[in-house]
């Protein structure tokens, strides 16, 4: 694990990553810095076959049910004292929500944070990855990109989600959160800025 911000701190974020980047990212990076520096400790880990790749062994991406034990054993290992949110960029939040009902209602976890959550497979926006969010009952941040094409701003306005769930859009955010300064006015520092208080804001409301 990669571990960021102070080890005392309140809450723990656990967030492992997507399905084509390591953990070390300059996305998850990105993030993980900016909620440290709203005071919380993040660690970061990886899903075995994303490790084997640094040993040159090339596995595609399991399906994202094969790798829920994988994401169990990484809640087991960190041992987070105090509340635990889990979530984690594109298929790591996808993952996490998969599993988020069964570790909350163990009181293992208190929230789930996804970081662009793939909606649906870019080019294919009826092949929904939204069933399981649709009764969630643990409360859940998704952070997007308006123009991110695993789910925009608009298709995400007609799916059926709990109200549960809290969005924050991200204006002109791509499915990495990073807008087009030229076009938006926004920079992606300004982004990481308005993610790491919008979190902390969420944090002391659930927790």
């Amino acid at each position: 694990m990669i571990f960021d911000g102070p080890s005392d701190a309140g809450t723990t974020i656990l967030l492992a990553h997507g399905a084509g980047a390591p953990m070390d990212s300059a996305s998850m990076t990105a993030s993980a810095k900016a909620l440290a520096s709203a005071g919380f400790r993040v660690a970061r880990f990886e899903f075995g076959y994303m490790a084997a790749r640094r040993s040159g062994i090339r596995k595609p991406p399991p399906r994202a049910e094969a790798v829920i034990p994988e994401y169990l054993a990484a809640i087991d290992a960190l041992n987070a004292k105090g509340p635990l949110i889990i979530g984690g960029k594109s298929m790591g939040g996808r993952v996490a929500s998969m599993m988020a009902e069964d570790a909350f209602a163990a009181g293992k976890i208190a929230g789930l944070l996804c970081l662009g959550y793939p909606f649906h497979p870019p080019g294919k926006p009826t092949q929904l990855r939204t069933a399981h969010l649709e009764h969630l009952k643990t409360p859940a941040l998704i952070v997007q990109g308006t123009r991110d094409e695993f789910g925009t701003k608009e298709e995400v306005a007609g799916y059926s989600l709990s109200d549960r769930i809290e969005l924050l859009w991200l204006e002109d955010g791509d499915h990495d959160l990073k807008p087009r300064k030229a076009i938006s006015g926004f920079s992606a520092a300004d982004h990481l800025k308005t993610i790491s208080g919008a979190v902390a804001d969420w944090v002391r409301r659930i927790t």
